[in-house]
């Protein structure tokens, strides 16, 4: 009799621990997709202001376009790493820009939620809250932090997305414009489709000050469509990866160490009114270890 009653017990448990291994795979193929030669068009608009002042003037509507390379970094059953280059100028001798880098890291329960004014608060949550999410970690071309959520892929109708909103900075395209908030408030979309992918927004312009509730001053929506290409387009972004990935591996295994602190950050703006990434992206002077560490250490304030 017992037996009669473990057995489908066990039928179920197996089942189900196939069903979340599929489920598991279908969600790496989704974040792997997101690899190849786009071409991305960024647009944003400012929809709402809630400003009292008269004389507020709304951002100005943004569209873009260019190549972009995503370049598969690590591919671990738990972790997948996508860094992003910009490829612009004449395509006989494009320039490259390292960009954007994405992590995804599975059940994650360790945290930097950015809290304003270039400070981000370490949290640790509980396994049960991150239970078959996948947490997207984006950082900045030095490969500083900039903003991370938790949530589950889904894939329904023929459709992959993933969906979270969470604090983030100001937008490169804004911050050096607008001083009169200091966080967005992102809501971010990654969808799968037919031609590529899609970065889907709508964020809060937000004013934060301690002690005091967050004032929304205005709404945006960004729609950035990434349509896939030939991977030869980006040939010269895949060469310049092949000849700079050791140094860039060599800067974020010393952000991995300070991540690895578990403790609030806050950084410098500026090092002797220098910026971090023009001093990691002076190749002959930044590219040892010994170079690295104690320059990336010198924004970190104590």
């Amino acid at each position: 009799m017992k037996r009669l009653t473990v057995l489908p017990l066990l039928l179920i448990v197996f089942s189900l621990s196939v069903t979340a291994q599929n489920k598991k795979k279908k969600d790496q193929e989704a974040i792997k997709s997101m690899c190849g030669c786009y071409e991305v068009t960024f647009n944003f608009t400012e929809t709402f202001n809630y400003s009292q002042d008269s004389l507020y003037k709304p951002s100005d509507t943004k569209i873009a376009s260019g190549l972009e390379w995503a370049q598969l970094v690590e591919d671990d059953d738990n972790k997948i790493s996508i860094q992003h280059l910009l490829q612009v100028g004449s395509p006989d001798a494009p320039h490259i820009v390292k960009h954007w880098r994405q992590d995804w890291l599975f059940e994650n329960t360790d945290f930097y939620m950015f809290n304003g004014d270039n400070k981000w608060t370490y949290q640790s949550k509980p396994k049960k809250e991150v239970k078959n999410q996948w947490t997207q970690k984006v950082y900045q071309v030095d490969d500083s932090p900039r903003y991370e959520g938790s949530a589950t892929w889904v894939h329904v109708d023929g459709k992959s997305f993933w969906e979270n909103t969470t604090t983030a900075p100001l937008p490169r395209r804004e911050y050096t414009k607008r001083s009169d908030y200091n966080v967005t408030v992102r809501g971010n979309r990654h969808e799968i489709t037919k031609y590529g992918w899609l970065h889907d927004q709508d964020n809060e312009k937000v004013i934060r000050e301690t002690g005091k509730e967050d004032v929304v001053l205005a709404k945006e929506k960004g729609y950035n469509t990434y349509v896939k290409v030939d991977n030869s387009r980006c040939k010269a972004s895949q060469d310049w990866w092949k000849n700079s990935q050791e140094k860039w591996a060599k800067v974020r295994t010393k952000w991995d160490e300070v991540f690895a602190r578990n403790q609030n950050l806050a950084l410098h703006a500026k090092v002797d009114n220098k910026v971090l990434f023009k001093y990691l992206f002076d190749d002959e002077n930044y590219a040892t270890e010994a170079q690295i560490n104690p320059l990336i250490e010198s924004f970190i304030i104590k």
